[in-house]
Formats: C-alpha cells, structure tokens, sequence
C-alpha cells in the first residue's frame, strides 16, 4: 500500500508539469497553451543601472574607438568633433551615420544644447535623431517654450519642440531641461510594414524624454521633411541611424541600440501577424518532439497525460490511435480498483480528471468522453466533488 501510494504522488507531480493541460490549448492562431512551459523562454540580459543592457550595440561611449562607429552621408570620415567624451556637430558638417544599420530598435542617446543661449524657436540649439535616416525625433533648445507665459520666452511651433516627431506630432508634454544640462532619450521605433507596394500598418514611435513619456506609441503619418507632408514608402528594412548637424554644436553621448523585432515577425503565436499555416507547422512539430519522449508500451496515468497534452496540438492518427489504445487501457484498470485502491490511486486519478477536463473545456475532445464520464461518476460516490 505504501508502494502504491508513492507511485501516486509520481504520477501527480509528472502529469502537473505538463502545460499544455492546464491553460487554454492552442488553436488556430496560437501555437502555444496559456502558460505553456513548452514555449521556449526569452534570452537572458543583464541590464546594470546605468549602462547598456549586455545585447545592446554600444554606438558611441565617449572614446575614438566608437567615435569610428560614424561617418558623413559619403562614407567619408565625418568632420563632427570629439570634445570631453562627447560628439558635437559642427556647423557646415552635415549629417553624421552610423556606419551600421538597423530597423526596429531599443535607441538610447543623451544630448546637450550649447549652454550659451543664442537665437529663438528652430534656431537655438537644432539638431535631430533621424531613425533609419527617414523618421526624425526632433533635439532642440525647447526649456523656455512655455505658452503659459505672455509673452512666450521663447515661441516656437508645437510640432518641432523638442522629442516632437517633426513635422507630424508635438510631445505629450514639454520636458526639457536648461540649456546645456544633459537630457535623455530613450526611443522604441517600429518601422512601416509592407507587402510589396501595399503598406500593412505604418509603424510607431515611443519616447521618453528625461524619463518622461513625450510620445506614446505615435503612428507614422510619413517620411520627415519640412513644411510639407512627405507619404510613407517602401525602403530598405535596415538603414543608418543619423544625427543632424543644423549648424548650431550640440553634443551627445552614452548612444547604444539594441535590435528588437517588428510584432509582424511574430507569425506563430497571436498578435497581428498570426499565420494559421505557420501555427500549425509549430503546433505539429511540437506534438511530435513530445510525442518522441513517451513510452507508448506503458498505459499509467503519467502516460495517459503525456498523449493527451499531445492530442492538444496535433489530434491526428497515429497520436489519436495510440492515445485510444492507453485510454482504454488505464480505464479498465480504475473501474477494477475496489474503494481503498480509488483512495489511494486519487492524486493520479485527480490529474488525468483535470487534463481530460482541459481538453474538454477547449473542445479537444468532446463532452461524451466515456472517461470523463466514468471519473465524474467515482467523484459524485466517493463525495470528492464536496467542499470540506
């Protein structure tokens, strides 16, 4: 008896650890169960106060040896400078770029208008993140902006302050700090999506400025240009992040970017993208590398899960014919145990119950299963349904 009751618990803890039988079970767009522990777990990052995160491409960290990371628009060696651990444009220099490209990305970057205050509105401390070259997020000398104040310190139009998307969208709020105080820009970039000429959905841009949400999820309207509306187009899926030289020497620092997928990569698992050809093709192979750790000679309740969380993302023969076989197998097995045998076999009787009734739930198997039917029956007997 003490045997048997030890086999119960092995059998309890082994079916437990399935998850396929015990969130919702995969369907049509979703390769995964609810809290499925065969879904493969994300890559592990470390990420110090402070610093980049350890998958982040470190841009520019204040040495030569990064400062090589960019160039002009040519290719050519840039004529920005290197001045106290930071990059600062030079009037006349043009843009600077990143001698790498990227697409959707994680961006980080610090600047600093001149401390010293010269000229108003787009004229004092101008500069811009172009993302991929095209999608701007405008740096700018935009402390005194404040239409509260009669007259304005410092007028200027609301969609090219400063963490505006230029020419399309003015930020959340105005969080600048004082002219030559370092600020922070912390900028989450998904590019436009498209299937040939058709656009699929046109991207969008979060920041935080100084940690403080100035654009939330914006939409791109269209490529950044001035005074005029530019549509969305089709490009190249990386391309060089930029920073603009507008002729007045704003600095940056600690510039790192770290690659993040577009949600139209995500085919296998909801989302917007959701393919039912690529679920299924997941959903199969998974069946089959779980299936392939079974042995299909033994017909115990740890057995009968396993083929049952198979059956939950693939219910096609010979998965099914096996399970029927187990099935019928363990079935006439309980209806042999007499009273005591039921008692001590209920910890594995609980967890097949419980994966049936997942199955169940998710229209897996349907509701005339005649081993549901015989274990709700031993639980109406046995009293086990009743609340203590």
């Amino acid at each position: 008896m003490k045997k048997l009751t030890i086999l119960s618990a092995s059998c309890l803890s082994a079916c437990t650890l399935f998850a396929g039988l015990y969130g919702d079970t995969p369907d049509d767009r979703h390769a995964w169960a609810v809290h499925d522990r065969n879904r493969p777990n994300p890559v592990k990052v470390t990420a110090a106060p402070g610093l980049p995160p350890s998958d982040a491409v470190v841009l520019f960290d204040g040495t030569e040896k990064t400062f090589a990371n960019w160039c002009d628009k040519k290719g050519e060696p840039t004529k920005w400078k290197l001045v106290d651990g930071a990059l600062e444009s030079v009037k006349g220099a043009g843009y600077i770029s990143t001698k790498q490209s990227f697409g959707d990305c994680q961006l980080h970057i610090e600047w600093a208008s001149p401390s010293k205050v010269e000229g108003v509105g787009q004229g004092r401390g101008n500069s811009g993140v172009f993302l991929m070259g095209m999608y701007e997020i405008q740096v700018l000398d935009s402390f005194e902006t404040d239409p509260s104040k009669d007259p304005n310190p410092n007028p200027n139009y609301a969609d090219g302050q400063a963490s505006a998307v230029y020419a399309e969208n003015p930020p959340l709020v105005n969080a600048s700090r004082a002219p030559g105080e370092w600020q922070t820009y912390d900028i989450i970039f998904h590019q436009p999506v498209w299937e040939g000429e058709k656009m699929v959905w046109p991207g969008s841009v979060t920041v935080l400025h100084n940690g403080v949400l100035t654009q939330d999820h914006w939409e791109m309207e269209g490529l950044t240009t001035h005074c005029r509306r530019r549509p969305l187009q089709p490009h190249a899926v990386k391309l060089p992040l930029q920073l603009q030289d507008h002729g007045n020497p704003v600095r940056y620092r600690n510039i790192w970017i770290r690659e993040i997928p577009s949600r139209y990569a995500n085919k296998t698992h909801g989302g917007p993208a959701a393919c039912r050809a690529e679920v299924m093709k997941l959903r199969s192979e998974t069946a089959a590398k779980l299936f392939a750790k079974i042995d299909t000679s033994k017909t115990d309740a740890a057995t009968l899960c396993a083929l049952l969380e198979v059956i939950s993302y693939c219910k096609e023969p010979p998965y099914t014919d096996i399970l029927k076989k187990t099935c019928c197998a363990y079935k006439a097995r309980v209806e042999a145990m007499n009273d005591a045998a039921l008692d001590n076999a209920k910890g594995e009787l609980s967890s097949v119950k419980n994966a049936l009734a997942v199955l169940r739930r998710n229209s897996v198997i349907g509701k005339e299963c005649k081993m549901c039917a015989l274990l709700d029956s031993i639980w109406e007997r046995k009293g086990w349904n009743k609340k203590k």
